[in-house]
């Protein structure tokens, strides 16, 4: 299935299935659960928001070989993990707001593919990680380089969090929609020109991989978010170098889910 989140009429959150572009059927209950039944058709939601509420964000860098190839950084032996905030989710559609306020003139693109993780899980193995995962969007691990590369102090956590930092959506794919999930293409567009172009098969630690990993004396708890890395092509590793700035528009899009759109412009 694919299942979006929206506001209803009174701006509560809701879930739909959509069916098709702009065909979307009322869900009531909960769609995670065996307590729910689909209602009628409704009108394409107005405001659509972010599948999720991450319970965490756990990230990952480095981990597509021509990502790391095109930073002059070694393969590493062992994913390197940083986290987001949760409060740097953004919803589709709504704007990226580039951190005025705090200085930074360096703000990055970085398409990923999300995974949900659907049931609390601790040590889990390889060949099971995949039966813990709740469904996969796309996401876009917006990035401050001046503050994750100069001015952090060797940490990824501030250049990384800044509000709106996290877009996540269109919608949820359920894994019977997403039988191998290392094997989507992935392509970012700025201002309609493709700047990632690439497939999850380029992926270092594939997604089992990063779960058992991510859980190894660690419990991850339903809605745990995890931003399994983005490929080659941001824009910090352009030749000029290329970042956001207000007006422009950056789309995501993964085989099997939907483009994750959002405008950008200066914060408040």
């Amino acid at each position: 299935m694919k299942i979006i989140r929206y506001a209803d009429s009174t701006y509560r959150p809701a879930y739909a299935l959509q069916e098709q572009e702009d065909v979307y059927r009322a869900i009531h209950g909960d769609p995670f659960s065996t307590r729910y039944e689909f209602g009628d058709i409704i009108e394409t939601p107005k405001i659509i928001l972010p599948p999720v509420e991450p319970r965490a964000i756990i990230c990952i860098a480095l981990n597509y070989r021509a990502h790391a190839e095109e930073t002059g950084k070694p393969i590493p032996e062992r994913p390197t993990v940083f986290m987001k905030l949760p409060a740097s989710v953004q919803r589709p559609g709504a704007s990226i707001a580039l951190p005025v306020r705090a200085g930074s003139t360096k703000v990055d693109y970085e398409g990923e593919l999300a995974v949900v993780i659907g049931k609390r899980c601790r040590n889990v193995s390889p060949q099971l990680a995949l039966n813990y995962v709740r469904g996969y969007t796309c996401a876009n691990d917006v990035s401050a380089r001046d503050w994750q590369i100069e001015w952090g102090g060797g940490q990824f956590c501030r250049g990384k969090s800044f509000d709106t930092f996290c877009p996540l959506g269109p919608c949820l794919v359920t894994p019977d929609e997403i039988t191998d999930p290392d094997h989507l293409s992935l392509v970012t567009r700025l201002n309609g020109e493709v700047v990632q172009d690439s497939s999850t098969s380029d992926l270092i630690f594939d997604v089992a991989t990063l779960i058992a990993f991510l859980s190894e004396s660690t419990t991850l708890e339903p809605n745990t978010v995890i931003l399994t890395g983005t490929p080659s092509g941001v824009g910090v590793a352009r030749d000029p170098q290329v970042f956001l700035k207000p007006g422009d528009h950056v789309a995501i899009e993964i085989a099997g889910i939907g483009a994750l759109e959002n405008p950008v412009e200066d914060e408040e």
